[in-house]
């Protein structure tokens, strides 16, 4: 870092009073949260300036760090087409460009393209572009698609006709993120946001009728929920899923009669979850009632309230269900035992079950859309820390698998140059914790190589060991880069979860301070050569563990950190305040509040020293607002002591996941890794 530092920019302090429960705090920075005040924006911009200049000196380096970044990847490229009916579908990239190209082939592979949407063509003109969902109508001549231009995930939905290429006036504006097509490829069915941005309300929508008389099908009042709609893979039933972190409920309608009424499976019951497939008139049922693991359960289509559900598949305390998928004569068991993702093949005409070897220790896997129902082939994409993403199709019949893709890695990438392992820290009150490990072979590991420890663990969110080509920027390097798969994540089974959330969050900070303390005992590091990094609740995990353990690392680096815990858990009409009670707890009751300020970064900042710091934020952003970062910032350069860099840089035209762009992420990418990496002496 620089020398001698510009000054950072000054920031008014206005006392504000926040009482609860008898208690009175003071915020001096609360009126940042008034976007529309000039003195808030300039502010931001004279923080980016600063920002600016602190690191003027790593702008080759970074700039370097995209180049390697770019270099990597397969500019102009293709993705693996996916067969629906008559149609193969994928997309493709075009070096220089932005955005996807979205396509598609009739009948057979070397016919003619088609493209369907081309996102470039569409983002002229905008800062930010982002398409959110995609559905093809069932007789493949519409496409329905979603757009978001300015990050605050405000979307819109737009109808364009196939065969025309025109795009027809319907369009429906405040949607969220899921929406159906009934099978008479006119009904559209779509979902509404309040003024929380929580989706509330199920719409039906024709073709061609005004939007405003849409019928209102569904509306959800209890703010601790939310509703989506997703289509059984059969394509018989639209199924209408309300839901909050700990509950749920479904109702069905048989896409074939869009103008009827859903019925409900089951009324929701507190911390009962539960989802519905369907197969040749049977409704397969993911649940957790009794059942911490999740089971599955059958019914009949006719009788589908629970007094009526067999048990299919039973709970096991050793493994977690993730979920399930039901093809014409095969179940899909998509699992997680012992930290790892699993997955075996059920025949339903046989009941045989056959577990899918994976080849490697330490893996993961994603899904694909897996659109055909009466198809013997599965597809999924294989990963590890040393592998590229994989795309294999399955012959769920005899288990043979095609390799149809490896993602290309350029600038003379070999997998056997790196080296990953699992390791177990162990935390405070005896729980043995994973923490996944790669780097170069060459790398010389004792407690002078510099390390880069990621965490996130919340909302059940699993961190899995998968690959990322920005990464080897780190370990060409010789950085370590490591995943310490803290409590309050699921990796190893729901209690993982359980045990991370509530009244026991501090098992996620604590937990990943003693992942740290392993790597630095066991001689792969040592505090001076340590960086951490988390984004989002991620970020409130860097920044809570900065409070308690300021010595723990050299540098932190917190993207859209979710800092200011208390006050905007106390702020209902925040977005996704009232539905995130069932994660943190409601602060209205006193248990939860004191609980809950004791680990809140904002409200914990002492005069300390802290490690070299950046925070990321985006102006746009709707689940992070751009204000706690903002006041986190404002507050630790008050407060804290000690010369080391505090530095902030807000993205003034996105929100939550920063450029929409793949070039302008890459950009991103890189210069916060390049303040990581100068930090730790590793600046090249």
């Amino acid at each position: 870092m620089t020398n001698n530092p510009p000054t950072p920019p000054v920031v008014r302090k206005i006392p504000h009073e926040i009482t609860t429960h008898g208690h009175t705090r003071v915020d001096d920075y609360y009126w940042m949260r008034d976007k529309s005040n000039p003195e808030v924006i300039a502010y931001l911009e004279a923080e980016n300036e600063y920002t600016a200049q602190v690191t003027s000196h790593l702008q080759e380096f970074s700039a370097n760090l995209y180049t390697e970044m770019v270099g990597r990847i397969q500019e102009t490229d293709d993705s693996v087409p996916e067969r629906r009916g008559n149609y193969y579908y994928y997309y493709r990239t075009e070096e220089g460009q932005q955005y996807r190209i979205h396509c598609r082939k009739k009948d057979h592979l070397e016919a003619e393209e088609e493209i369907i949407l081309d996102i470039n063509a569409l983002a002229e003109g905008f800062d930010y572009f982002r398409v959110g969902l995609m559905r093809v109508s069932p007789d493949h001549r519409l496409l329905a698609y979603s757009v978001d231009t300015s990050g605050a995930e405000d979307y819109v939905i737009r109808f364009k006709d196939l065969e025309s290429g025109v795009h027809l006036p319907d369009e429906l504006p405040n949607t969220s993120y899921t929406a159906e097509w009934a099978n008479d490829n006119r009904t559209f069915f779509y979902i509404t946001r309040d003024a929380a941005k929580r989706a509330h309300k199920l719409h039906r929508h024709t073709l061609g009728q005004p939007v405003d008389e849409d019928e209102l099908l569904f509306h959800e009042p209890d703010e601790l929920y939310r509703v989506s709609i997703y289509k059984t893979k059969d394509n018989a039933y639209l199924v209408r899923y309300c839901g909050s972190i700990e509950s749920s409920e479904c109702a069905f309608l048989a896409a074939d009669n869009p103008a009827g009424e859903f019925a409900l499976v089951h009324p929701r019951q507190k911390e009962h979850e539960y989802s519905v497939h369907h197969h040749q008139g049977t409704f397969y049922i993911l649940t957790n009632d009794q059942a911490q693991n999740f089971k599955v359960m059958t019914t009949t289509v006719d009788r589908p309230e629970k007094e009526q559900w067999q048990e299919h598949i039973p709970h096991r305390p050793a493994g977690k269900i993730d979920g399930i998928e039901l093809f014409a004569r095969h179940m899909v068991v998509y699992e997680r035992e012992n930290g790892l993702r699993t997955l075996r093949i059920i025949n339903l005409e046989t009941s045989e079950s056959v577990p899918v070897v994976f080849p490697e220790p330490v893996y993961t896997y994603s899904t694909h859309p897996n659109p055909e129902f009466d198809t013997h082939l599965l597809r999924y994409t294989y990963t590890s820390l040393t592998t590229p993403n994989t795309v294999y199709d399955l012959d769920m019949t005899d288990g043979t698998q095609e390799l149809k893709k490896r993602e290309p890695v350029l600038g003379g990438f070999d997998p056997d140059n790196y080296q990953s392992e699992r390791i177990f820290a162990v935390a405070r009150d005896g729980t043995e914790v994973p923490v996944s490990l790669v780097y170069h072979r060459d790398t010389v590991i004792n407690s002078d190589t510099p390390c880069v420890l990621y965490g996130y663990g919340s909302y059940g969110y699993s961190t899995d060991p998968n690959f990322n080509s920005n990464r080897l920027t780190f370990l060409d390097r010789g950085v370590i880069f490591a995943i310490a798969h803290i409590r309050g994540g699921q990796e190893m089974g729901r209690h993982w979860y359980d045990n991370g959330k509530f009244l026991q969050k501090k098992n996620t900070f604590t937990d990943f301070i003693d992942c740290a303390r392993h790597l630095i005992a066991s001689d792969y590091t040592s505090p001076s050569r340590l960086a951490i990094m988390g984004g989002s609740a991620g970020g409130l995990l860097v920044g809570a563990v900065i409070n308690m353990a300021p010595e723990l690392c050299h540098s932190a680096l917190a993207a859209v950190p979710f800092v200011d815990v208390v006050t905007t858990m106390l702020d209902e009409s925040i977005p996704l305040t009232v539905g995130e009670f069932e994660e943190w707890g409601n602060p209205k009751d006193k248990t939860y509040y004191d609980y809950m300020l004791s680990y809140s970064p904002y409200d914990n900042v002492t005069a300390q020293e802290y490690p070299h710091l950046l925070v990321t934020s985006g102006l746009n952003d709707p689940r992070v607002q751009y204000w706690e970062p903002t006041k986190w910032t404002a507050k630790l350069r008050d407060t804290k002591t000690g010369d080391q860099h505090l530095v902030l840089k807000t993205n003034m035209g996105a929100g939550h996941g920063g450029a929409s762009g793949r070039y302008d992420y890459l950009r991103e990418r890189a210069f916060e890794y390049a303040f990581l990496l100068d930090t730790l002496g590793s600046h090249e």
